[in-house]
């Protein structure tokens, strides 16, 4: 039998390269979109290659319906309280999507389903994995300018916006969402905040083991002592929530510093000379 050293050294490198790509895939930080339906997505391409770009990977959930979606070839199923249906053998349910993400994009949340996780109750797929996410200490990123009505929903009463009675109802359940730990940005930032928040993430683990006096905060006072304040690092400081951050007097606040702070109820208070 005659073996081609060619055809054997390109499958060897193939094979090679294939588990470096899939270790690589491994160790990168991955996120999870929820999206309407199929064709949600299509509108959110400049946030994928941004993310590609930091290294971060990202998978793309499609809802069908409420208690239904899919998750590449993954039927996944919720069937309300105390009933958790898996469409194959393979499928996570609702409540195991979040496990293997760092965290949680959802680019439009509707009224029914921002009531449903202000109040703790599950029954359809959004609903169940940012609880899920937000028990196990994932972060979870919400559209601020969503209308609180779902696409379909939309089409069918051919309608873009609540009445004023629903829309105070719905801006209640937001805020909270907010006190649960949902984050909120606008849509074509959210890609912004993923970045933000892992880039966080990251330098928060690194100042845990090496910190210096002139990064750290001071958690009873809340004083930061740097000559830059980023959002990055506002994110990496978990325990600043509607509280006053003083900074001393020719610090450099960021744009999206500032929007952080804002989202957190943080106010800055300036101390002494520069």
């Amino acid at each position: 039998m005659t073996i081609n050293i060619r055809e054997m050294v390109a499958a060897i490198t193939k094979e090679i390269l294939q588990a470096q790509y899939r270790e690589e895939q491994e160790k990168a930080p991955r996120v999870l979109y929820v999206f309407c339906d199929s064709q949600a997505h299509e509108a959110y391409g400049d946030h994928f290659i941004q993310l590609k770009k930091y290294g971060i990977c990202h998978d793309i959930l499609f809802l069908d319906g409420e208690t239904s979606s899919w998750l590449g070839m993954h039927q996944i199923e919720c069937g309300g309280a105390g009933k958790i249906l898996a469409a194959d053998e393979y499928a996570p349910a609702p409540l195991e999507v979040p496990a293997q993400y760092e965290g949680i994009v959802i680019p439009e949340i509707d009224l029914d389903n921002a009531a449903r996780i202000a109040t703790g109750l599950k029954g359809t797929i959004k609903a169940e994995i940012v609880f899920s996410a937000l028990v196990t200490g994932k972060f979870v990123v919400v559209g601020a300018d969503s209308p609180g009505l779902k696409r379909a929903d939309r089409r069918t009463l051919q309608t873009l916006a609540l009445p004023p009675a629903y829309e105070q109802l719905f801006r209640q359940h937001v805020e909270q969402l907010k006190v649960l730990g949902v984050e909120f940005a606008e849509q074509k930032r959210l890609a912004e905040r993923v970045i933000a928040r892992l880039k966080g993430k990251r330098q928060g683990q690194e100042r845990s083991h090496h910190a210096t006096a002139s990064e750290r905060v001071d958690e009873e006072e809340a004083v930061f002592t740097g000559r830059l304040l980023t959002a990055d690092w506002v994110y990496s400081q978990p325990q600043l929530r509607e509280t006053v951050l003083q900074v001393k007097k020719g610090t450099i606040i960021s744009p999206l510093a500032y929007d952080a702070m804002r989202e957190r109820s943080i106010t800055i208070r300036m101390l002494g000379k520069g």
